[in-house]
């Protein structure tokens, strides 16, 4: 008996997906076996956080973008990731990873700042 052509192998499928991705995969996985606690990853499981990535990332500088203002309304910066991290909830998590820039002496400022509050206590 013969397989129709109607339903599609495993390799067909496989490369199927491959297509429907711009991140590599082998990266994700590579990220993903860096966690102590996996042992094995599934190929559908690394497909579907592959995808789930991309889709997030996208996500993300779309948001940036459409929030960006002034001279930069054709490009996206770093500092429109920052400035969305911070002010949307959604992705206030990524604050700590996306800080906002500012220069060493104003950091130095404010340590400055900070040190004589504590002396003054």
């Amino acid at each position: 008996m013969k397989m129709s052509r109607n339903t599609p192998d495993k390799d067909d499928q496989t490369s199927t997906n491959k297509k429907t991705i711009s991140l590599p995969i082998s990266r994700v996985r590579l990220i993903m076996k860096s966690s102590p606690d996996v042992s094995s990853i599934n190929q559908d499981a690394l497909f579907l956080t592959t995808k789930a990535t991309e889709l997030f990332v996208q996500y993300l500088a779309l948001a940036s973008f459409n929030n960006s203002s002034g001279k930069e309304t054709n490009s996206l910066s770093y500092s429109n990731l920052a400035t969305t991290a911070e002010e949307t909830e959604t992705f206030q998590f990524l604050s700590d990873i996306l800080p906002k820039k500012i220069l060493a002496r104003d950091y130095l400022k404010s340590l400055e700042e900070m040190q004589e509050d504590d002396a003054d206590f």
